[in-house]
């Protein structure tokens, strides 16, 4: 398992038997995204995506994580075998993550809550929802916390557990 460094941003690399705990970050690409490759060769940090994977850290480093995992560096998807590799041990890593922050790009500011979320247009349409493995990172974490930014302050607006006795009436 490749995990992130909240605070050094460098790829570190651990053993399945001495994993430290870690956070999930979760998102949807707007564009291309950075990638595992360009950490390799020192691209990342002069790329459009840069910023937001830089803001995520920071916020799971405040939470008192010092690791996180993020699929687009955490794999290296041109490797065919890691990939495949990747894809087998999914569900471990969602399920042994302390928390999965789902960033929701799309969703700015408004009041958004246990309260609101049913009214709330912007929650729900999110682009997030849209992705292939939303299934698996809302309901195999220990905790789902959303964020979004409410002007340049990333807040953490929710926790799905909040929502689940909504989506069963």
């Amino acid at each position: 398992m490749r995990l992130l460094n909240t605070s050094a941003l460098a790829l570190h690399d651990s053993m399945d038997d001495n994993i430290p705990s870690y956070a999930i970050l979760s998102h949807h690409w707007e564009d291309r995204g950075v990638i595992f490759r360009d950490l390799q060769t020192g691209r990342g940090p002069g790329m459009a995506g840069y910023s937001k994977i830089t803001g995520r850290c920071a916020h799971a480093a405040l939470d008192g994580f010092e690791y996180a995992w993020i699929d687009s560096y955490g794999i290296d998807k041109t490797s065919s075998s890691e990939l495949s590799e990747a894809i087998r041990f999914m569900y471990k890593w969602y399920r042994d993550a302390q928390v999965c922050y789902a960033y929701l790009s799309d969703v700015h500011g408004g009041r958004i809550g246990e309260d609101h979320v049913r009214e709330d247009p912007y929650f729900g349409a999110s682009k997030w929802f849209t992705r292939g493995w939303t299934l698996q990172e809302l309901l195999t974490p220990r905790s789902v916390v959303f964020l979004i930014e409410i002007g340049r302050i990333l807040e953490q607006v929710l926790a799905w557990k909040a929502l689940c006795p909504l989506s069963r009436e």
